[in-house]
């Protein structure tokens, strides 16, 4: 049977473009990996960070734009995103939350402890600590490869329709059900980050999309033939998926799964240092070949931006 690795990468939605930057690069870590556009409305930035490399299964990347309205976490949407932490490195991450006055929690999943918080447009954020996933070796803002961020753990989906979704994971993506606890069941898929899929089992409100949600989850493809493969098996079992898109970083289809989650199956070639190299990435911004002529106006209109060092870290 045809299998995913796990997620590829995670898509969401926020406001302002350089609070989404100081939060996710000075306050997480994350090295800022690409800095584009969004190639259907290239007015808004599409902004990827990750680990050193972005590699499949580091990567959150946002639209941000200042004029959408706040969304609502709730059924149809990722309602949770996980990110691996090193084993031993919790209690770094509680005192660099209070030093930045950010509100957190603990809770427990599948004898698993996160340590949950959200972000300031207020995605639902939890890290976990793992043996799992290689050190993340990009160092900023005085986090270090024993403290750092790997990638994802996973995320919790919220579905209009569980057990539906649940066979999605299973009989379409290959992931392998591990259990049911307290409200949740339990997926796993055979890659070593982004590998733990929980789909929530209690109602939940209808969300709204917006700032603050989640726009998509991508999964793992190993390359363009596979990715054929993936658009074959979903045609086939009737899940309508898009025509195969060029994101420059990557391959894409995308469908819709009957639960309402928008799901993607992304390449994991070329990978980001197709145009640029892997010491500059997210340096400068990045278009198609298709945008270059217009790059005097989008630099014009996208708001500056940079990556910077906060001053709770000064």
């Amino acid at each position: 049977m045809q299998k995913t690795a796990g997620i590829h990468h995670i898509t969401a939605m926020v406001n302002d473009a350089q609070r989404n930057i100081d939060f996710y690069t000075g306050v997480l870590g994350l090295r800022l990996v690409k800095k584009t556009v969004n190639f259907d409305r290239p007015e808004v930035y599409h902004l990827y960070f990750g680990n050193e490399g972005g590699q499949p299964g580091t990567v959150i990347t946002f639209f941000p734009w200042e004029k959408q309205l706040k969304g609502r976490i709730g059924t149809g949407q990722v309602g949770v995103i996980s990110f691996i932490i090193p084993v031993g490195s919790i209690k770094f991450w509680e005192q660099r939350f209070q030093k930045f006055s950010i509100e957190f929690s603990s809770s427990e999943r599948f004898g698993e402890r996160y340590l949950k918080f959200d972000d300031p447009d207020g995605l639902q954020l939890e890290l976990i600590e793992r043996n799992e996933g290689p050190i993340n070796t990009w160092n900023f803002s005085g986090i270090q490869g024993e403290n750092a961020i790997k990638g994802f753990g996973g995320a919790t989906l919220i579905s209009v329709q569980p057990h539906k979704t649940a066979n999605v994971l299973e009989n379409i993506l290959g992931l392998e059900n591990i259990g049911q606890e307290e409200g949740f069941l339990r997926f796993r898929s055979e890659g070593n980050l982004g590998n733990i899929i929980d789909i929530k089992l209690t109602p939940s409100v209808r969300g709204l999309m917006g700032a603050g949600t989640v726009h998509h989850i991508a999964w793992r493809a190993k390359d363009e033939q596979d990715l054929l493969r993936w658009r074959s098996l979903l045609q086939e079992k009737e899940y309508y998926p898009t025509e195969i898109r060029d994101r420059n970083y990557f391959e894409a289809v995308y469908f819709h799964e009957e639960g309402g989650i928008l799901f993607e199956i992304a390449t994991d070639p070329p990978g980001f240092s197709v145009d640029e190299p892997v010491t500059e990435l997210g340096n400068k911004l990045m278009l198609p070949s298709w945008l270059e002529s217009k790059r005097k106006e989008l630099e014009e209109t996208l708001p500056t931006v940079e990556v910077r060092i906060l001053e709770e870290d000064k």
